[in-house]
């Protein structure tokens, strides 16, 4: 350490010494210096671990996945088609996903494995292939309909080939998945979704009637008819939807074992209480966050596209473009980067799910914190699915025909997974006394009964 002689601040030790001995003196004190520039990089790098997104969990990733761009496209119909009258879905949908997701979080937190692992123990065998086949056809769909628009936006922001786009987009979302350990590959996924607040800034681009906003949001004015159900319908698929299930549940049980921490069964009962406030507070943030982002998106098209007279968006990337014209450069450029930022979520979040779901079921290694070489089932699904959802982008069929299955599927799928999650999750021999609260149980039975009603209206003929 340096020791200072009087007001001038020289060594003591080099004023002292021979100038033979200077040069050690001199070597020594910049390894001083290289260690304490060492120790302040990582006490500059230990603080920014402790930014607020760091103490967050899988409930803000999975909000944002839940607005991946073919949700983007959703919301952008709503508002370009409805105007302000399609803005009270978002407050009716958030309790209800949130409920959903939060009983899935605990689910994976108290019992230490994926809803597919509790489906396999619960269930016949028929039931949970049924529903991972299911899940893998609908993701894999999903894929295709996701990286189409996210070539397509590229496009438009570069000037590039979208095919090209799409490959460079494909691969580089692989790449991470496969080569990055999950907690560092987390961190990227926290900050991407601050990309959601681009559609928010969207609407300090143009101007917007606050008053009717708020009076259309409690209440619509809103003709009850086959397209406006088929809205409504189209927003509930996208919001509360299946692989969101599974992920939320394995993503605790990934962050459970990357902490060491033992299944909330096992737990002192100070710490199983205070994991079952974080899982609430956590699930029920992200998906206040997702909910409200979706708000801004209908809001958005609303004031912009629907005022100028444009009602059919059939892709996010139409969305962007159409937003050029009516609202300037800066607004298509910051929805654009918005759903390119989420894009890069939700693909991840898809394809994870789909791996966590086959490999509880087939009873692979499993989990993104493992290498390739120890789960190669599991990073096998997530390949196979990505890359079945490159192909398609050079095959016949459409991206948005590929959503509308897709959708159609996780219709079908939700209703009996949210039985399954409420049954699960109010069953004392599996939760112990970690069973979900009444609120949250009625709230899980409505969300059941409001996606029964959606699936029934997607089957029904036009």
């Amino acid at each position: 350490m340096w020791r200072t002689s009087g007001s001038e601040g020289v060594p003591q030790t080099c004023a002292a010494s021979s100038p033979s001995h200077v040069g050690a003196y001199v070597m020594m004190s910049f390894r001083e210096l290289h260690v304490y520039r060492s120790d302040l990089l990582a006490a500059a790098w230990s603080h920014l671990k402790q930014h607020p997104l760091a103490r967050v969990g899988p409930g803000l990733i999975t909000g944002v996945a839940d607005d991946d761009p073919s949700g983007i496209a959703t919301y952008s119909q709503a508002g370009a088609q409805f105007g302000l009258n399609m803005l009270w879905t978002m407050p009716l949908c958030y309790p209800l996903m949130a409920a959903v997701q939060s009983m899935c979080g605990q689910i994976g937190r108290v019992t230490g494995k994926g809803l597919a692992a509790n489906i396999k123990t619960a269930f016949p065998p028929a039931v949970l292939q049924a529903v991972v086949l299911l899940l893998l056809i609908a993701n894999t769909l999903n894929i295709a309909a996701d990286v189409a628009a996210m070539g397509e936006v590229a496009e438009l922001v570069t000037g590039l080939d979208r095919h090209a786009m799409t490959l460079v987009i494909v691969l580089v979302s692989l790449g991470l998945q496969i080569v990055v350990p999950y907690h560092r590959y987390v961190v990227f996924l926290k900050w991407l979704t601050l990309s959601l607040l681009a559609y928010a800034a969207v609407l300090f681009t143009v101007h917007v009637p606050w008053g009717q906003v708020a009076l259309r949001t409690l209440w619509p004015h809103l003709e009850f008819n086959a397209a406006a159900a088929a809205v409504v319908v189209a927003v509930f698929g996208t919001t509360i939807s299946p692989y969101l299930f599974f992920w939320q549940a394995s993503e605790e049980v990934e962050d459970m074992a990357r902490s060491r921490q033992v299944p909330l069964l096992a737990a002192e009962t100070s710490v199983a209480r205070r994991e079952v406030r974080r899982i609430t507070w956590d699930t029920w943030s992200g998906m206040l966050y997702s909910d409200i982002s979706a708000y801004f998106v209908i809001l958005a098209t609303a004031v912009t596209l629907h005022v100028g007279g444009i009602t059919d968006i059939t892709t996010a990337a139409q969305a962007a473009s159409a937003l050029k014209p009516l609202a300037g450069n800066f607004a298509f450029l910051l929805f654009s980067l918005g759903l390119l930022g989420v894009g890069m979520i939700g693909v991840p979040v898809l394809a994870g799910s789909a791996a966590y779901a086959a490999a509880e079921a087939m009873g692979w290694s499993e989990g993104l914190e493992r290498s390739a070489r120890d789960a190669r089932g599991f990073y096998g699904v997530i390949a196979v699915s990505v890359l079945l959802a490159l192909a398609m982008q050079y095959s016949p069929i459409s991206p948005m025909k590929a959503l509308f299955w897709s959708a159609v599927i996780n219709g079908v799928v939700a209703v009996p997974l949210v039985v399954v999650i409420v049954l699960t999750v109010s069953k004392r021999n599996v939760m112990g006394d970690y069973t979900a609260s009444r609120p949250v149980v009625v709230l899980g039975w409505i969300a059941a009964a409001a996606m029964g009603a959606a699936a029934v209206c997607l089957l029904l003929p036009s």
